[in-house]
């Protein structure tokens, strides 16, 4: 019997021309039909996930933001940080149907030919700051991951305009800048529990001087339990701000070690997560937390995550108001650019990035 264009492609040298090279992505592979989970993307047994670790009755929590000046909310969003690293916010300012329209573009996005899409890989991209691509870094993973993403870093909006896709553009740019005032009032919580008086513009651009907007897509997988959407990780930001889709996936890593917690979609909300360097600037005050993404094997996901960043030059380390107190530091001072260069450099391995900067 002749071998069908599936069986063809995933068991031959054409995998990653068809893949990676001419943009077709998982997605692409994902509508093959393919009956059988490709070799590439089959996880080590140690790194799938055990859904006898998952814990039911566990959940991260759900702040409403509506009163967000309220004590006894600063106080939520504060224990939040510290003792879960996740929680979700609802009324929190960011209209619904912006949400909604960044959703309907990146779908918008991920139904364009894979010529267009293609456009924007690291070979064709007419940016450094736009890029197309599929798992998280092909070159240097033992096992691929089920995942395509669309990553765009904020220069300005002029240039937005001239490099970003046409698409999605004006949709992701404006959940962007809606989602600016809830990272400011989240960050002026955790800040002033450090002791931080007051942000002055050089603490914006430490906390938040650079943004990066992804658009993920998951699409069908026929061996999900043989996979991972995404790997155990933690995130290099400051903070991320993440909208799910109503599919679900995303699982957290519970207080007990080998345990998981499902984040389950909650209509209008938004995940909240801190990131590494949240964790060093708070000298381990604020937890960044592993977490990972399972594939689903009858519905297509998508996630759009804002990473607010310190600016690639800025130094960070514990924040000296902290130090200034009498606490001894946990972390050294690093280069930020080093720190993410770090990250990028290697697959993920959950939340061994965070020891570049230990002393």
């Amino acid at each position: 019997m002749a071998p069908t264009m599936a069986t063809a492609i995933t068991d031959s040298t054409d995998f990653s021309d068809f893949v990676i090279n001419q943009g077709h992505g998982v997605k692409g592979l994902s509508e093959l039909g393919l009956k059988r989970l490709p070799k590439q993307y089959i996880q080590p047994l140690e790194e799938r996930i055990n859904m006898t670790n998952v814990m039911p009755q566990e959940s991260i929590p759900i702040i409403d933001m509506l009163k967000w000046d309220d004590v006894h909310v600063v106080e939520s969003v504060c224990d939040a940080a510290e003792k879960w690293g996740f929680f979700q916010v609802i009324n929190h300012g960011v209209p619904i149907d912006v949400l909604e329209n960044v959703k309907d573009a990146t779908h918008r996005f991920y139904g364009m030919p894979a010529e267009e899409k293609n456009k924007y890989s690291k070979k064709l991209s007419p940016s450094n700051n736009v890029r197309f691509g599929t798992s998280f870094i092909p070159e240097a993973e033992k096992a691929l991951e089920w995942k395509d993403y669309l990553s765009l870093f904020y220069v300005s909006d002029e240039e937005a305009s001239a490099f970003w896709p046409p698409f999605c553009k004006d949709q992701v740019l404006e959940y962007m800048k809606s989602s600016e005032v809830l990272i400011r009032r989240l960050l002026a919580m955790l800040t002033e529990r450090l002791n931080v008086k007051e942000i002055d513009d050089a603490k914006t651009s430490l906390l938040m001087g650079s943004v990066r907007i992804n658009l993920n897509y998951y699409p069908i997988c026929p061996n999900p339990e043989l996979t991972a959407g995404v790997g155990r990780h933690s995130d290099v930001s400051t903070l991320t701000i993440l909208l799910q889709d109503d599919i679900g996936g995303l699982y957290v890593r519970g207080n007990r070690g080998d345990s998981w917690i499902h984040v389950p979609p909650v209509s209008g909300s938004l995940v909240i997560n801190v990131g590494d360097a949240l964790q060093i600037m708070s000298n381990g005050r604020y937890k960044s937390i592993e977490h990972r993404v399972l594939a689903n094997g009858s519905k297509n996901r998508i996630s759009v995550p804002i990473f607010a960043n310190p600016r690639p030059r800025d130094m960070i380390g514990p924040l000296p108001e902290l130090l200034a107190a009498g606490e001894k530091p946990l972390y050294k001072q690093v280069l930020y650019s080093d720190y993410v260069k770090h990250f990028f450099r290697k697959a993920h391995d959950g939340k061994k990035t965070v020891d570049f900067a230990k002393i």
